[in-house]
């Protein structure tokens, strides 16, 4: 096998460096405290300094716990929960931290932008936003150089904010848990990548995208954080009385996706034992199922339907649908996203069709418009089931469409895509803790040097 030492490492960092300065010339340019925290108070509102402190105190108290919460599942749960793979741990969880770290600022940027300079209010919207880039990295997992994937996440946040604006600003559609705008289009955005840059030596290197016992444990703390705090993800942005369906909806259905998965994953296999993937994953789809409906008015066991018809079909998808997508249409998906995010975002939204198609004014009562808009009242029940379909619709197109053009610049060769025994290898990208008994040979002229052992 073919391994390409020391290409990356001085374009990765001229290229991190680059888009640093640009970033900070931007945020010098573009971005300001609102003045309720640090601005002088505007002369056409009369509010008191008392008031904007009050104020200012209110958003923090009404945010930074959910905000919390979902940034411990951006950089503890996504990344753990990549670290399956046995020789790519430091990448999974390192390359998680930076990506998302870059993808906070980066997003809030392009988010002004889009958004014509509007007022920006809180910083889970840049959270959300790093959760669609990480749910792409884990569809190329292990099969992306580090440079790569710092361009993906810059391109995949404009065609994000994009489809948020169409999607959410045009036709109005509603999305509290991002089961569409941010799952859907993170995996299939993902995917469409992943099959631009197929090449068949993945299947060359099947041994090393397997997991140990050890890799298997860590992946699994990022499945515990992640399914703790989801119910914070699903009711970040609401209001009032649908927050509370928020925390309870998805609450039932993420328990009624771990019964399943369990059950589900002894049947498939021959000894009826359970299959760690599955645990580790399909645990999680009743969180992602729930989420565009997770505010609106269905009953608790509508949530738990959702949680199981989504466990069955991700722990299905992984026994069946991955090995034919990889085989047949060349399209490999390392961690299963189509399995976790894919899917269970796709029936997220046809719930959302179907629940807008019945949010009759009499069950809402004054709480329609916080869900539907200001609007809604005026609007009639096909109406807002249309603009349901319509957000699925328009979120799969631009992820794919933006999918293949950013694997098609990725492709180019400046960009040190992986080859030969780098794929599903941390050995080229980090240093190693070494075992001194083991040593790799000289590659143009280096020194030999200790590496770390092969399990």
């Amino acid at each position: 096998m073919v391994r390409n030492y020391c290409k990356f490492p001085n374009k990765f960092t001229l290229a991190v460096i680059i888009c640093e300065i640009i970033i900070l010339v931007f945020f010098g340019v573009f971005v300001r405290y609102d003045w309720e925290v640090g601005m002088p108070k505007p002369l056409n509102k009369n509010y008191t300094e008392v008031h904007a402190k009050e104020t200012a105190e209110e958003h923090v108290e009404h945010y930074y716990s959910l905000f919390q919460d979902i940034h411990i599942m951006m950089f503890i749960g996504f990344g753990f929960l990549m670290t399956f793979l046995k020789r790519y741990g430091f990448s999974s969880v390192g390359m998680n931290f930076f990506i998302a770290a870059f993808v906070l600022q980066w997003q809030t940027i392009i988010h002004g932008w889009i958004d014509t300079f509007e007022y920006y209010e809180t910083l889970i919207e840049s959270d959300f936003a790093a959760a669609a880039v990480l749910i792409s990295f884990g569809a190329v997992l292990g099969k992306v150089s580090p440079i790569q994937l710092l361009i993906m996440a810059a391109m995949e946040i404009v065609f994000y904010e994009g489809n948020i604006k169409i999607v959410i600003g045009y036709i109005g559609a509603t999305d509290i848990g991002d089961s569409m705008t941010v799952h859907t289009f993170g995996a299939y955005f993902g995917l469409m990548v992943a099959w631009v840059l197929y090449k068949k030596e993945v299947h060359d290197a099947e041994e090393k995208e397997g997991s140990v016992y050890q890799s298997d444990i860590f992946a699994m703390i990022g499945t515990i954080f992640l399914w703790i705090c989801w119910p914070s993800f699903n009711s970040g942005t609401a209001v009032d009385e649908g927050r509370v369906r928020a925390i309870v909806n998805t609450y039932y259905s993420l328990t009624a996706s771990v019964i399943t998965t369990f059950a589900i994953s002894s049947l498939v296999d021959k000894k009826n034992r359970f299959n760690m993937v599955h645990v580790q994953n399909s645990t999680l789809a009743g969180g992602v199922a729930i989420g565009s409906v997770a505010d609106m008015i269905i009953q608790p066991w509508a949530a738990i339907l959702t949680g199981m018809v989504a466990g069955v079909v991700s722990v299905l998808g992984y026994k069946f649908l991955t090995p034919y997508l990889s085989t047949r249409l060349k399209l490999h998906d390392t961690c299963g996203v189509h399995n976790l995010h894919g899917m269970p975002g796709v029936i997220s939204g046809l719930g959302s069709i179907l629940a807008a198609g019945i949010s009759y004014p009499y069950l809402y009562e004054n709480g329609l418009t916080k869900i539907f808009g200001d609007e809604a009242m005026d609007t009639s029940l096909n109406y807002r089931a249309g603009m349901q379909a319509a957000c699925l619709g328009v979120t799969l197109g631009i992820a794919m469409f933006g999918g293949l053009m950013t694997g098609a610049v990725l492709k180019i060769p400046i960009f040190d895509h992986p080859i030969g025994e780098q794929i599903f290898d941390d050995e080229d990208y980090w240093i190693i803790p070494v075992d001194e008994s083991h040593h790799r040979p000289a590659v143009d002229g280096e020194e030999m040097g200790p590496t770390f052992s092969k399990i």
